[in-house]
């Protein structure tokens, strides 16, 4: 194979534009097919190879039994476009510009999809990509324009129009994922697949069956449901995404605004309800469609019609868990049921045994601990994520690797795997060492991260951090100059901040000269810090 040089032009927003070349190398051995599959707001705590007690997840524990789990996988920015820039670019997003959902992508730059393509892989994307209707490097795609929907989903395609499939998404984005594979897949070319699910993003709408099979269930609560954050910085006391008061009962509990009108001051409905909230999603489903959801949502609302007004705080905030892990989980299981569909093609066509799985959220989400829904902050449930990766012969199966990863790294892991060179500009590190069983050189010992979207919907504070396997330290800025220390090997649960005890000063001396050096090392710094914040200013 010839060798072939191509100029690549990376337009930062941030920096002056760098021209990068990237080689086109020989493979020396026949390359695998990767399939990278991505949820949205999938929290580790609801697949059962992380923890069990709330959902079983046979499928997507499949590939944790047949390849490798990561228990200290995380993201550098817990919110879901950044997320995904970071992992289309390799690049943090104070790097690539994309640091939160409302600025845009600067789509000039390089992402992962264009290495394969100009590097003889087939690639195609079916699902949620959440930025940009024209994904580059990508052959085939229909992906779901924005948030996309649960019921009779509309899908963006190559071609650029829009369709709409009816039926439930996560069943959709499956059934176009295996149409491409049985059309599009052989032994000459490799491929590339990204099949990206909506779910479990809120509002959580259910398959009609799943709906009611899991309100049927109930859930066992987190021991910090009941959280007053009374060892902690403003930051948390001050975050809007608490169940009972900021969680919708509309948009989220499925509560009917005529139900709500009927109970009149009952309804004590002490949040801002989205408009249409509930018909939004609703009306888009058919009438036969409707008349399955139609039995558990009378239940739903016969039941809080005739027990709300007479719960205290503590019973309505229970309430409100249950629906919420009802339908969130729900959604879970089509998703977990969809990912076997999937595995079990690949297993019966013969792809398996050359092609590496890879399954992983964009970010982790708080299932009512600390009382809260959502994501955004450094906070291990928010921060971390799940990451399971099989490659037949290759990963040993059953594997657990406990190294602090990122998904920064998740583009240059591809990259190598595929035996393409990466550019020089990404900022991760190949987890192949790790995925092979060669990782005893790994030198990572500390990760960053830096969430910026505030003010702005949940009311995070804007903070940067840094994370190693024993600590956590955080600065909370902006309107703040709060910092924060955890103990993660003592306090799990992040309940106690403990930056200012005296135990603790080398530790917090130590930290923060870590966390300058990564603040240089991936080009960040309190200038950069101004610049986002005078350009949020300017917006609004």
């Amino acid at each position: 194979m010839r060798i072939l040089l191509f100029v690549l032009l990376l337009s930062l927003c941030i920096a002056p534009k760098d021209t990068v070349s990237i080689e086109k190398i020989e493979p020396v051995e026949k390359r695998p097919n990767i399939i990278f599959i991505m949820s949205d707001d999938h929290a580790y705590q609801a697949i059962s190879a992380y923890q069990d007690n709330l959902i079983q997840t046979p499928n997507i524990d499949r590939l944790a039994i047949e390849g490798m789990r990561f228990t200290n996988a995380c993201v550098t920015n817990s919110i879901c476009a950044p997320s995904r820039a970071t992992i289309l670019t390799g690049t943090h997003t104070h790097i690539n510009g994309k640091i939160d959902n409302h600025f845009p992508f600067d789509t000039t730059q390089v992402t992962f999809p264009q290495l394969f393509q100009q590097n003889g892989y087939k690639t195609a994307m079916f699902g949620k990509l959440h930025f940009g209707n024209s994904p580059k490097g990508v052959d085939e795609f229909m992906i779901l324009p924005g948030q996309g929907n649960y019921i009779n989903p509309d899908f963006i395609t190559t071609n650029g129009d829009t369709t709409r499939i009816e039926g439930y998404t996560t069943d959709i984005i499956t059934d176009l994922t295996l149409d491409w594979l049985q059309r599009e897949s052989n032994d000459e070319e490799p491929f590339m697949m990204m099949y990206l699910h909506k779910a479990p993003h809120r509002p959580w709408w259910p398959r009609p069956d799943k709906f009611a099979e899991f309100y049927t269930k109930q859930f066992p609560e987190p021991e910090t449901l009941f959280d007053n954050y009374e060892n902690r910085g403003t930051a948390a006391k001050t975050a809007e995404m608490n169940l009972l008061h900021h969680m919708m009962y509309n948009h989220d509990s499925k509560v009917r605004p005529e139900t709500m009108a009927r109970m009149g001051e009952k309804a004590t409905p002490k949040v801002n309800e989205y408009n249409n909230g509930f018909y939004g999603p609703y009306n888009r489903a058919t009438e036969k469609q409707k008349s399955q959801y139609e039995p558990t949502l009378d239940a739903i609302n016969q039941f809080f019609e005739e027990n709300w007004p007479t719960m205290n705080e503590r019973e309505k905030m229970q309430w409100k868990y249950q629906r919420y892990m009802q339908d969130y989980l729900a959604c879970i299981s089509s998703v977990d049921d969809n990912v076997g569909r999937l595995l079990d093609y690949l297993d019966d066509s013969g792809l398996a045994e050359n092609t590496i799985v890879i399954y992983t959220s964009d970010q982790g989400f708080f299932l009512g601990e600390h009382g809260w829904f959502d994501k955004r902050f450094i906070y291990n449930e928010s921060f971390k994520t799940p990451l399971l990766a099989r490659w037949p012969n290759k990963i040993n199966a059953g594997t657990v690797e406990t190294k602090m990863v990122q998904n920064l790294d998740f583009a240059q892991t591809m990259l190598e795997a595929a035996q393409i060179k990466a550019p020089d500009h990404m900022q991760g590190e190949s987890l192949m060492p790790l995925l092979l069983g060669e990782g005893d050189d790994w030198d990572r010992d500390a990760v960053y991260y830096h969430y910026y979207e505030y003010p702005s919907v949940h009311m995070v504070k804007r903070h940067y951090g840094v994370v190693t396997e024993e600590f956590k330290l955080a600065h909370f800025y902006y309107d703040v100059d709060e910092w924060e220390l955890y103990d993660r090997l003592k306090d799990p649960n992040e309940l106690k901040n403990v930056y200012h005890d005296p135990v603790y000063q080398d530790t917090v001396k130590s930290l923060k000269t870590k966390l300058a050096n990564l603040r240089r090392q991936y080009k960040d710094s309190e200038a950069l810090d101004q610049k986002f914040i005078e350009r949020y200013k300017a917006k609004k």
